[in-house]
């Protein structure tokens, strides 16, 4: 049996219960990006629960075109004003390069290979920062997760009057 099937067999045939409160908009009025690590429980780990945020996940928890994409349409019409980026110690993208990526996969993409974290999460919020479109956004921060202790190890803030 392949992993839908499983997936599919572990439903039953009962109803699934409901997926969150009738409101679409995040009742937080938030946005939290971070890396699709399975070992990071974003929703435990920022003591949220179903409603409550927008949670988009990626390799690294970096800032992408599809990223801008979900905060546009999350800000203008869902009402997110805030935007947390959760990175994490012991990131796969963390000690190796992009060309490394491109050769293992034959992708010719840009992976994001995370260097240095601080230097990755201000990279990421300038990113948001600057994008035109999500003017709407009152609060940007980014944290730096450590995946083992559970502590949040680096805060990192925009100051809303630096937009440009």
């Amino acid at each position: 049996m392949g992993q839908i099937d499983q997936l599919l067999s572990a439903l039953g045939s009962e109803a699934l219960p409901p997926a969150a409160p009738e409101d679409r908009r995040p009742s937080r009025r938030l946005a939290v990006l971070a890396c699709m690590d399975t070992r990071l429980d974003v929703v435990t780990a920022l003591g949220l629960r179903i409603g409550d945020a927008h949670i988009l996940r990626n390799a690294g928890g970096r800032v992408t075109a599809d990223v801008l994409r979900s905060l546009a349409l999350s800000s203008h019409v869902l009402g997110t004003d805030t935007v947390l980026l959760m990175q994490h110690t012991g990131c796969g993208l963390t000690g190796v390069t992009d060309e490394y990526l491109r050769e293992l996969t034959g992708a010719d993409i840009e992976f994001l290979a995370i260097d240095d974290h601080v230097d990755s999460l201000r990279h990421d919020l300038a990113a948001i920062a600057n994008t035109p479109y999500l003017v709407l956004l009152e609060e940007i921060a980014g944290i730096l997760y450590d995946i083992e202790s559970g502590e949040i190890v680096h805060v990192e803030r925009w100051d809303p009057s630096r937009r440009t």
